[in-house]
């Protein structure tokens, strides 16, 4: 008999969820970075133990909406949490347990869901505020085991992924056996188009930038021409993504060429535009075209 079910991932912005994600998927699914508002959708990460399928749900981190778009992360977060068979809380080692993990703690506690807690980046603290923030975990209101790790040097993971396989209903796999994410390969190729444009930009840029791939032909064997668009909410922030005489979207072109020649696994022509679009963020019917639901 088979098992199988969804774990969701709720944590504050930039506590490691996706990083966490990649590392128990063995593949990147997830971007990456230590900007709050990276994951924008619910990104499904699969990963398969012998007879058992896990669906780990990597959410928005949770915050207090402030405009369609994070109205929208809002609601998804809960929605996945709801439709969820378990979920694990993510805090954040260095930092100790703060009033956003109460409140999300808070959440967690009056859904009818298995809770785990995880404290990551471990790798970074001594014995005696590990042992404090371990301390802070095991007081929140939850009925959850508590369990140090490190997503970043794997450390702690394998027993981690052993609580979770045991949390798994028996029923069907709900994904191929040999699937890693649910993810269109125009949604992968985007996010990691914009993951090479926050880790080169700062300030309002990254909170304001969004990716759409809007082709992708392979005119040949071993060659790949992926046609994108960035869009962003200024001509001053649309100054700053092209850098003075090209520089800076040529220098995001080839780190996220680099990428795509590892999804795609040939060779990638990448055609980079940007346009500015005011105020995208509060643009519903742009959201939905987006997929951001």
């Amino acid at each position: 008999m088979t098992r199988g079910g969804f774990v969701a991932l709720a944590g504050r912005p930039n506590v490691g969820k996706s990083t966490f994600v990649n590392a128990v998927v063995g593949e990147k699914v997830a971007i990456v970075s230590d900007r709050p508002q990276t994951t924008r959708r619910a990104i499904r990460g699969i990963h398969r133990s012998g007879d058992c399928q896990i669906v780990l749900v990597d959410l928005p981190g949770v915050q207090r909406p402030r405009d369609a778009l994070t109205t929208r992360m809002a609601r998804r977060v809960q929605q996945e949490l709801e439709g969820s068979d378990a979920a694990l809380l993510m805090l954040n080692g260095e930092q100790g347990v703060g009033p956003g993990d109460r409140f999300i703690a808070a959440t967690l506690a009056s859904a009818n869901t298995p809770v785990t807690i995880a404290v990551n980046k471990v790798d970074r603290l001594a014995r005696a505020p590990l042992m404090a923030v371990l301390a802070q975990a095991a007081e929140l209101e939850l009925d959850a085991e508590v369990f140090p790790i490190s997503a970043r040097k794997g450390t702690g993971m394998s027993e981690l992924v052993e609580h979770l396989v045991a949390l798994m209903p028996e029923g069907p796999f709900m994904f191929a056996p040999d699937a890693s994410s649910d993810q269109s390969r125009e949604v992968l190729l985007a996010e990691l188009i914009r993951e090479a444009v926050i880790r080169r930009t700062f300030q309002e840029v990254p909170h304001a930038v969004e990716v759409v791939v809007e082709e992708i032909e392979f005119p040949r064997e071993g060659l790949a021409r992926v046609r994108a668009l960035i869009w962003v909410e200024s001509e001053s922030q649309k100054g700053i993504l092209i850098g003075a005489h090209g520089r800076m979207i040529k220098a995001i072109g080839t780190a996220a060429r680099r990428e795509l020649q590892r999804v795609l696994a040939c060779q990638v022509h990448l055609d980079l535009s940007v346009r500015v679009r005011r105020d995208w963020r509060a643009d519903e019917g742009l959201l939905d075209r987006l997929g951001i639901t």
